[in-house]
C-alpha cells in the first residue's frame, strides 16, 4: 500500500495531466470536441474531489513558506533544500572556524599564563583534569 503522500502525488499528477489535456482540447476547440471537452472538466472536478479528500491524511506536513516563494518565482522548489544545506555548511564552516580561534587562544593563554603564574596554573590543570 502507497503512503498518503504517494496517493496525493498520484492524485496531483493525474489532475495536472487532465489541466494540459483540457489546454489542448480548449487551444483548437471544434464544436464536435464539446463532449471530449465536457468529459475532461468532469474528470477534472472528479480529481479536485479525491484530493480534497486526501487532505486529512496529510494534514500534519508542514511546508515552509519560503518553498511557496521559490515557485512564486519560477525557481524549483527542490533547490530549498539544496540551499538550506548549503547555508548550514557556510554555517558550520563558520563556526567550526570560531571554536579552533577559541582553542588556539584558549592554549596561548594558558601558556602565558603559566610563565606569570606557574602555581595557580598547575592546580588550575589539575583541577581541569590535566588541560
Amino acid at each position: 500500500m502507497s503512503s498518503p503522500l504517494e496517493n496525493l502525488e498520484t492524485q496531483l499528477e493525474m489532475f495536472i495531466e487532465n489541466v494540459r489535456q483540457i489546454r489542448i482540447i480548449v487551444s483548437d476547440f471544434q464544436p464536435q470536441g464539446q463532449s471530449v471537452l465536457n468529459q475532461k472538466i468532469q474528470s477534472l472536478v472528479t480529481g479536485l474531489q479525491e484530493i480534497d479528500k486526501l487532505k486529512s491524511q496529510v494534514h500534519d506536513i508542514h511546508v515552509p513558506t519560503e518553498v511557496f516563494d521559490y515557485i512564486d518565482q519560477g525557481r524549483n522548489p527542490q533547490l530549498y533544500t539544496k540551499d538550506c544545506i548549503d547555508k548550514a555548511l557556510a554555517k558550520n564552516e563558520e563556526v567550526k572556524g570560531k571554536i579552533d580561534s577559541y582553542k588556539r587562544f584558549k592554549t596561548h593563554l594558558l601558556s602565558e599564563l603559566s610563565k606569570t603564574f606557574p602555581n595557580e596554573i598547575t592546580k588550575y590543570k589539575a583541577l581541569r583534569g590535566g588541560e
